[in-house]
């Protein structure tokens, strides 16, 4: 289709209920996808607006009392684009107001020409780094016209993958044009964000996707808490036919180390250099447990009497509670005022702890610190859980490691504060989650140090990457934390007023997430791109592999390499 040929004329709208258009006769209303990007130049303004509805009108009620019978084809055409027409919904994302002086976006005061080169070439002459786009407080007049987007609006508004200025990460193309859709990753990694979309919809890919984009830009180092092992080394492709995709340590085998917490399974796959990885007894305080008690069928009696316990025994406290009899755990009531019923049955549950692969009852070796030492100098950290990927196993994991490492960076945040030194600023930190609702469901967001992480967004250089199939789990407050999300198709009512918690105007998106494909279709909105938009996700496969490994790595260590990426930027004002 060409873009310099209008599509329709405005006739109504407000700023709140967005704009409708009147298609002209030689356009098919079938041509017309929710999620389309268009463009309506008003006289002052241009306006980049998404397409969430489509409707058909008829000038009178005569036409649909009596039709054309379907072989009158010359009647049909004749009311084509008069008695019968088209109608679009447009929501405005964006406005591009010209500053005095500078070309006129729009065709002159209140003329329209069906051709329109004069608005196209005034708009064309302000390059896009002169452009700056705005939220839209106004809208345009009647009979303004609609225009497809043409490659220079993408780029103008969603930017290039190589703009030497940003760290940029094309993750699609809009689902009509063969044009890169980009996120800004600089933006992306200082707030807390969202994968969603039901099963089989793709979301691993993605996180594959955005992974890979933050590794090659270097916008930050990675934990990932991968579950089902499918980010760190190969995993089963989507689709009819048997294949495997590459990993994150196979595509940057220099930046991507592993931890295990099943060694056995790991080597199995045919990873021989993952670090093994333990927590001891000594390792799990109260807050675990609070964490995993749906898991154990914890009452809050037993948690009561497992805050006594520890205040007694400190960090042993999980041991020496294993270690006793029932004459001891008498005693113990008695002196310190706790319930023998509740303490016994924290024992028998607890036991259940000691069947999982990667506990121990001391661990010698610190390996969180090692986890801190690898991200410290740069790398990004993948563990991998094996067949230790039940709920009780991978929450407890998750929640033990996290609580860890978000205080190391607390610390680290608190000195850069003081001393302004720029050597000391901590590098971002993002951590990546699955199965988020169980950790950031209302009973529990507030207690754990996901929820903790979420609602602190930068403050302290660490932020999450959720991956759900069940967005309606999520606490409310911390959904309305969660600056960009990707959503792929959800069909239930709740999961979809999830997405849109503390999205201004998300009522009108609503049409478009429930139209998307259930494959390589993804709505992105929030804090990374300008606007929303529908993307038609970019595939991970050879050619992914190879645009993704021309990256030429500095033989300076990575730690060195954050750093030097940050100064140059800083030399160029960003």
């Amino acid at each position: 289709m060409n873009s310099e040929m209008p599509l329709g004329s405005v006739i109504q709208g407000s700023l709140s209920q967005g704009i409708e258009v009147r298609l002209h006769a030689d356009v098919s209303v079938e041509d017309m996808r929710v999620g389309k990007f268009l463009v309506v130049l008003g006289v002052r303004s241009r306006f980049f607006c998404m397409l969430t509805d489509v409707s058909l009108g008829t000038a009178s009620q005569r036409i649909l009392a009596n039709p054309p019978h379907p072989t009158e084809l010359f009647l049909q055409e004749v009311l084509a684009g008069g008695g019968t027409y088209g109608t679009l919904d447009l929501t405005p994302m964006l406005m591009f107001t010209p500053e005095a002086g500078e070309s006129n976006p729009g065709k002159g005061k209140g003329k329209a020409s069906r051709t329109q080169p004069k608005g196209l070439a005034s708009y064309e002459a302000n390059s896009s780094a002169q452009m700056q786009l705005l939220p839209v407080k106004t809208i345009p007049g009647h009979f303004s016209q609609v225009y497809d987007a043409s490659e220079r609006d993408f780029r103008s508004v969603f930017g290039w993958e190589d703009d030497p200025h940003r760290r940029n990460f094309a993750i699609g193309q809009p689902i009509d044009m063969e044009v890169p859709i980009c996120i800004d990753l600089d933006r992306f990694v200082e707030r807390s964000n969202g994968i969603f979309g039901k099963s089989g919809t793709g979301k691993s890919f993605l996180t594959r996707l955005l992974l890979s984009g933050i590794i090659k830009q270097r916008a930050a180092v990675n934990l990932i808490f991968d579950m089902h092992s499918e980010y760190g080394w190969e995993a089963v492709s989507e689709g009819s036919n048997f294949s495997t995709v590459k990993g994150l340590r196979q595509l940057f085998p220099g930046q991507v180390q592993m931890f295990t917490l099943d060694p056995e399974s790991t080597k199995r796959r045919g990873v021989r250099d993952a670090q093994e990885l333990y927590i001891g007894f000594d390792q799990i305080d109260v807050e675990d447990l609070a964490l995993i008690g749906r898991e154990l069928n914890l009452s809050e009696a037993s948690l009561e009497n497992a805050i006594i316990l520890r205040n007694e025994f400190g960090k042993a406290w999980i041991n020496r509670l294993l270690t006793m009899g029932n004459e001891e755990i008498q005693e113990f009531c008695e002196v310190k005022m706790g319930s023998k019923s509740s303490i016994m049955a924290l024992q028998r549950k607890l036991t259940r702890l000691a069947e999982l692969k990667y506990i121990r009852n001391t661990c010698p070796h610190n390996y969180v610190k090692q986890i801190l030492d690898t991200l410290d100098a740069g790398k990004h950290v993948v563990i991998e859980f094996g067949s230790q990927s039940n709920m009780l196993s991978y929450m407890l994991a998750t929640n033990v490691i996290a609580r860890r490492i978000h205080a190391s960076y607390v610390r680290k945040a608190d000195q850069f504060l003081q001393t302004k030194n720029p050597s000391d600023r901590p590098t971002q930190l993002v951590i990546t989650i699955e199965e988020a609702h169980r950790f950031l469901d209302p009973a529990t967001a507030k207690q754990t140090i996901f929820g903790t992480i979420a609602r602190e967004m930068r403050k302290y250089f660490v932020t999450l990457l959720v991956v759900d199939q069940r967005p309606s789990g999520i606490d409310n407050e911390v959904m309305s934390q969660i600056g960009t999300r990707i959503t792929a198709l959800l069909n239930d009512e709740k999961d979809i007023d999830a997405i849109f918690t503390g999205v201004s105007g998300g009522q009108n998106l609503r049409s478009v997430l429930a139209k998307l494909d259930s494959k390589q279709q993804a709505l992105l909105l929030g804090h990374a791109v300008p606007m929303p938009v529908v993307v038609r996700t970019r595939p991970y496969d050879t050619d992914f592999y190879a645009e993704i490994g021309a990256t030429a790595w500095d033989e300076m260590p990575n730690a060195q390499v954050f750093k030097a990426a940050e100064a140059a930027r800083a030399d160029l004002g960003f």
